[in-house]
C-alpha cells in the first residue's frame, strides 16, 4: 500500500477569517499621502525636483490586453511657509484635519522640521489617533445648477 503524497499533510476545515474594519485601509491610504508629503518635503530641503507617478490601466483596443502606464501626476504640498516660517495641515477627504478646536495647522518652524513632524503624524496614524477623521464620511460636491 502506497501512501499519498496529500497524507503527509495536516488537513483542517477551512478556518472562518473575520473581515478588516474599514479604518485600516484609511490609515494605510492617508500614511502612504503621508509618506508622498515626507518624500516632498525632503526634496524642498535638498532642493530637488519633486516627481510622483500613478499607474493608468490601458486597454488596447485591437488586442483587448491590459497594461499599465506609469504617468506623471500632479501632488499639491500639505505645508505652507509664511516668511520661511513652515505649517502643515493634514488632509482627510481633502480637507484639513481640526487636529484641536478650531486649530487645522501644525507650526513646523524650520522646513528642515518638516520630515520629522510628518514622521510624528504617521506614527500618530498608526496609533490610530485621527480614527474619527478617517471614518468621517467625505462630504459630497455641490452641483452645478
Amino acid at each position: 500500500m502506497t501512501t499519498s503524497t496529500l497524507s503527509s499533510l495536516k488537513v483542517i476545515a477551512r478556518p472562518k477569517i473575520e473581515p478588516k474594519p474599514p479604518v485600516l485601509g484609511k490609515r494605510v491610504k492617508l500614511i502612504e499621502k503621508l509618506e508622498q508629503q515626507k518624500e516632498m518635503a525632503q526634496c524642498l530641503i535638498d532642493n530637488r525636483r519633486f516627481e510622483a507617478f500613478k499607474q493608468k490601466r490601458i486597454i488596447d483596443s485591437e488586442t483587448g490586453e491590459v497594461r499599465f502606464e506609469r504617468r506623471p501626476t500632479n501632488v499639491r504640498p500639505w505645508y505652507y511657509d509664511s516668511d520661511g516660517h513652515y505649517y502643515l495641515e493634514v488632509k482627510v477627504h481633502n480637507r484639513p484635519v481640526e487636529l484641536s478646536k478650531g486649530k487645522h495647522a501644525i507650526d513646523v518652524g524650520d522646513k528642515a522640521q518638516l520630515p520629522d513632524v510628518l514622521g510624528t503624524v504617521i506614527k500618530a496614524v498608526e496609533q490610530g489617533e485621527l480614527d474619527t477623521f478617517l471614518l468621517q464620511p467625505a462630504i459630497a460636491k455641490k452641483t452645478k445648477s
